[in-house]
């Protein structure tokens, strides 16, 4: 009964949509690890931030939910985070950089669906890396409230 359909394969992203012009970062030869940009995620309880930076730091651009027209509490959901990431990777891609490093910061709910997002939008994550910053022992923290 259903031999007749054909089956429909995957959409295209948006990898060639972008218009051609110079792309300082393309290139389809292997980056030393050292020279592949970075994507550093912010996942706070209440945004997704994604900063896309060359390998010396230098921002090229970011994207974050709330800027995606997310608003309040819905800023902070793992579906606003994805978002954002796609939304952060086809502007990579529109930079000509096919190849990123991630560091994620943060114990947000966007924290895992941004990085899905960066691969759904077409980048290819070369590793993964969590900078969230831990106290050992640091200050002293203040005293507990008492209601």
């Amino acid at each position: 009964m259903l031999s007749g359909l054909k089956r429909l394969s995957w959409p295209v992203l948006w990898r060639n949509l972008a218009p051609q012009i110079e792309r300082p970062f393309a290139t389809n030869v292997a980056a030393n690890y050292d020279e592949i940009p970075i994507v550093h995620i912010s996942a706070t309880y209440n945004n997704t931030i994604l900063t896309i930076t060359d390998h010396a730091g230098n921002t090229l651009g970011w994207k974050s939910a709330g800027g995606e027209g997310f608003k309040n509490a819905r800023r902070g959901t793992n579906f606003a985070g994805q978002q954002a990431a796609i939304a952060a990777a086809k502007r990579a891609l529109d930079l000509g950089i096919t190849q990123v490093r991630v560091k994620v910061k943060g114990l947000g709910p966007g924290r895992k669906s941004s990085v899905k997002g960066l691969e759904l939008g077409g980048l290819n994550v070369f590793s993964v890396t969590d900078v969230t910053p831990i106290p050992h022992n640091g200050c002293r923290p203040r005293k507990v409230r008492r209601l």
